[in-house]
């Protein structure tokens, strides 16, 4: 246990619980929030930097909302993180910063991340960006393309104009997604964004991982929602949001208390009740009744002084 009293980690945690759910909640409904705002869609970096431009109301309205989840995502987290540290001296409290800081890195990526593809969309629309790709190449990659896919489908991908062959249309997007390609990396903040993305993507999935263990180990998360915060800083980079999501709808109704099932014991208690692990339940399993005499019976169904007597269960 940690210098403060139990009645002062309870205090503290039902002071920020009310914040920090309304936070988490926030966070949810900015996120699914962003991906209905954003308009900008396309098959190809070219398309997509397009419609970047055409859609830059909301292609920003987007990026804010996404940079103010990430940000919120911070309260939670650092809550539980908190919530763990007060209940084991083992949790290592200096890496609240980590925990703070990650999030606040993936909203300030997010953030400029709009800037950058802004500048992206309009130096290539003005044909400042150049490809590398060379008509030789691009026309080696359409070959291993018609191939991969058959003519059939070739011909929907890459829809020709009128009098155009699918090959020179695939050629010519070729070149332009290339040129896009290189609008977007020659962007002045192309490095910054990149370099607050990896910083806070890596910083999230580590405190996450880290967050979820002690608070199972300390009995302030079941091993189930342990195990699936552990899981899910790598499962979101991968794309599975919507598994993050319902996550955090749960720690949202934990941290107030009103889960259907009520929180594990250690919220209540402000220490660590670990859970009994599959051994210690198999133990408790095969423990004789309470309520029962110690003294064993006797080798054999007789014993030396007799027949084998029956327990007496004591009133």
């Amino acid at each position: 246990m940690t210098g403060k009293s139990k009645a002062e980690v309870r205090a503290w945690e039902s002071r920020w619980a009310v914040p920090v759910a309304i936070a988490t909640v926030l966070a949810i409904v900015l996120i699914i929030a962003s991906r209905f705002v954003n308009e900008a869609s396309g098959d190809g970096t070219a398309e997509l930097l397009r419609s970047v431009d055409e859609h830059s109301g909301s292609v920003t309205l987007a990026g804010v909302l996404q940079a103010i989840a990430f940000v919120l995502l911070a309260f939670p987290i650092a809550y539980l993180f908190r919530a763990a540290s007060a209940r084991s001296d083992r949790v290592r409290a200096q890496l609240i910063g980590l925990v703070i800081a990650a999030p606040i890195f993936l909203g300030i990526s997010a953030g400029l991340a709009v800037v950058a593809q802004q500048e992206a969309a309009d130096s290539f629309l003005a044909g400042d960006a150049k490809s590398t790709l060379t008509p030789a190449e691009a026309k080696d990659e359409c070959r291993d393309d018609l191939k991969d896919e058959g003519a059939k489908d070739f011909a929907d991908e890459y829809e020709p104009a009128k009098g155009e062959t699918p090959a020179a249309a695939c050629e010519d997007r070729k070149i332009e997604d290339d040129e896009a390609s290189n609008a977007r990396t020659e962007a002045s903040l192309a490095g910054v964004v990149t370099g607050f993305g990896i910083a806070g993507a890596l910083g999230f999935v580590v405190s996450l991982f880290y967050t979820c263990l002690w608070a199972m180990r300390t009995g302030l998360l079941s091993r189930f929602w342990g195990s699936l915060g552990m899981a899910l800083g790598v499962a979101t980079l991968l794309g599975l949001l919507p598994f993050l999501l319902i996550w955090l709808v749960y720690i949202a109704l934990l941290v107030v208390g009103v889960l259907p099932g009520g929180r594990p014991p250690a919220w209540e208690a402000g220490e660590a009740i670990p859970w009994p692990t599959p051994g210690e339940k198999a133990a408790a399993e095969l423990e004789p009744e309470e309520g029962w005499d110690d003294e064993p019976p006797s080798n054999g169904d007789e014993g030396e002084d007799g027949p084998k007597r029956k327990r007496k269960q004591r009133e």
